[in-house]
């Protein structure tokens, strides 16, 4: 990957100049011939989730009127190289699968204006198809080594929208960096020598966090997948504390969320014992410990890019030790707190402040905090932060992190808007080493992390099929 990183943006190879680097077949005549003609039609219908294309149309028309005679530009992007000449996986940057509706490498969307708002035209690389001699010679978009690719005709169908090929816009490329365009997403040709728009990045992120009717359905589609994903994992608790360890909690889940989505929306997190304080134990390459806590951070990801993002700490035995139930009822009072500090017209700092209220209280009548509760909870204070140095929620979309190019008066200094979809995750992280807490307290995590959607009215709690407290986790394991 460090070759790959030392590459200057600017020098990057085209998709086309990519696949030429890849080795090749023998070019004899005899064989180009052979793999020229004699091959019949293929279906090509793209991928494109019901709604998406219609929900992608509107999301365009909101960008517009923020930039009323701008022409705009959002790249998709492009999957890095693994190793040598394997490539991870694509996942489209998701301002470009708001305003678009599919993933579709090296492709840029160009919105230019005209009276009345944008003309929208999306231009990506032409598949390798039967014909052409990187249809068997470019194993990154030839078809006959990734299988059959949709064309401009079949996105322009399902996506209601122009398309042209990517070369048409690099011969228009002078034109474009002379009008100075406003843009965002992972360099793409023709802007890997451009630098970005942080005023559109930074207005797509406001736009996205009112979801609109397709965008909530999408979302809360994702959070039921989850909660049957921590059924499947759950259950295969048993065999991680025999022979799998965390990676087998971690693989049930991800082949899970593989099979009902897209996958996984962040790298999943499987944490026993002494690795579940760690926020962000992605490596899961311990044991399952059957008498510690297993603290469980998934998500599925939906075909259309929306993730949910839900934790539960579960004891592996099946029961809570008192021990591990005094933790996991503190958190549970300060999640509850958080939860109902979310609606409409609330600070978005509600929540935290009502998590941290809770946790610092809990903290001192445990006798961790050697000040009182009001000065931890002050600015110049901030000690009970030491279990939990993190924040307690965030936006949640189409990315785990949603939003985060927002300013922080949209973001962080805002009121809670009905369309808002966010999450609430306040825990408690002693660690192992921490010679400040009791041992008893030593290796013990815990966090509670639930998906919600700001109505009218109040909130609704799309994750609410998982338990909360301790006795109904206890419960939920043993119907397993």
């Amino acid at each position: 990957m460090s070759g790959h990183h030392e590459t200057p943006v600017s020098s990057m190879p085209s998709p086309a100049e990519r696949d030429l680097r890849m080795p090749k077949l023998t070019l004899s005549p005899g064989f180009i011939r052979s793999m020229q003609t004699g091959w019949g039609e293929a279906d090509r219908t793209p991928m494109v989730p019901a709604g998406a294309a219609a929900a992608a149309a509107a999301h365009r028309a909101r960008l517009s009127a923020a930039f009323v005679g701008q022409r705009l530009a959002v790249a998709s992007g492009r999957a890095p190289m693994r190793v040598n000449d394997c490539a991870y996986d694509f996942r489209a940057d998701s301002d470009f699968l708001w305003l678009v509706g599919a993933g579709i490498e090296d492709a840029v969307l160009v919105l230019d204006p005209v009276a009345g708002g944008h003309d929208a035209t999306l231009y990506f690389p032409a598949p390798f198809r039967p014909g052409d001699d990187g249809f068997w010679s470019a194993p990154l978009r030839g078809e006959l080594w990734v299988g059959p690719m949709p064309g401009f005709a079949e996105y322009a169908d399902a996506l209601a929208i122009t398309t042209r090929p990517i070369d048409e816009l690099r011969l228009d490329a002078a034109t474009l960096i002379a009008g100075t365009p406003t843009h965002t997403g992972p360099a793409a040709e023709p802007f890997a020598g451009l630098g970005l728009a942080p005023g559109l990045r930074r207005v797509l992120g406001e736009l996205r966090m009112i979801k609109d009717a397709w965008e909530i359905d999408e979302l809360a589609s994702a959070v039921s997948a989850t909660v049957d994903g921590f059924a499947a994992t759950v259950a295969e608790v048993p065999s991680a504390v025999r022979f799998g360890g965390e990676r087998w909690l971690q693989g049930t889940f991800d082949r899970h969320a593989r099979t009902v989505g897209n996958g996984p929306g962040y790298t999943t997190i499987v944490g026993s014992g002494a690795h579940a304080p760690i926020l962000h134990w992605v490596r899961a390459d311990g044991d399952v410990d059957p008498e510690a806590l297993l603290l469980l951070d998934m998500g599925v990801e939906r075909c259309s890019g929306y993730t949910a993002d839900v934790t539960r700490t579960f004891p592996a035995s099946g029961s809570f030790t008192s021990v591990q139930r005094q933790v996991h009822d503190l958190v549970e009072r300060s999640h509850r707190a958080g939860l109902a500090a979310v609606g409409p017209g609330r600070e978005w700092s509600d929540f935290h402040v009502a998590s941290m209220e809770v946790l610092a209280q809990g903290l001192h009548d445990w006798g961790l905090l050697d000040v009182s509760v009001d000065e931890a909870l002050s600015a110049d204070g901030q000690q009970h932060r030491r279990y939990l140095v993190c924040g307690v929620g965030h936006h949640l979309g189409l990315d785990v992190h949603d939003c985060s190019t927002s300013s922080y008066a949209a973001y962080q200094g805002a009121r809670m808007q009905p369309g808002m979809v966010l999450t609430v995750e306040p825990g408690l992280y002693f660690h192992s080493f921490d010679l400040s807490i009791p041992p008893e307290l030593r290796g013990i995590g815990v966090r509670l992390e639930d998906d919600l959607l700001v109505t009218e009215t109040g909130s609704q709690l799309l994750s609410a099929d998982l338990p909360i407290d301790a006795s109904g986790i206890e419960e939920w394991m043993r119907g397993l």
